[in-house]
């Protein structure tokens, strides 16, 4: 069954995070971007957070937008509503 575009975009911080075992207080550190706003990202409730906001998580991780992007989860996805 295909992700919605926010939740493939939340699993693939995760799994980026999870990696570099950065919590989401050092996330929210590494991109300049307020915890709340993290949080309310990684929780769901920002359901489109924004091109900005994505490149400033990949950058925290250490990664271009395309880099953050180049993954097969994002093949297929559903549209969110």
């Amino acid at each position: 069954m295909p992700m919605k575009v926010s939740e493939a975009t939340i699993a693939r911080i995760r799994e980026l995070s999870k990696a570099q075992r950065l919590s989401m207080y050092e996330l929210s550190y590494r991109t300049g971007m307020p915890p709340s706003t993290v949080k309310s990202i990684m929780n769901g409730k920002s359901k489109n957070p924004g091109i900005v906001n994505i490149k400033k998580i990949a950058e925290g991780l250490g990664l271009t937008i395309r880099e953050f992007y180049d993954c097969e989860m994002f093949d297929n996805l559903e549209q969110d509503e």
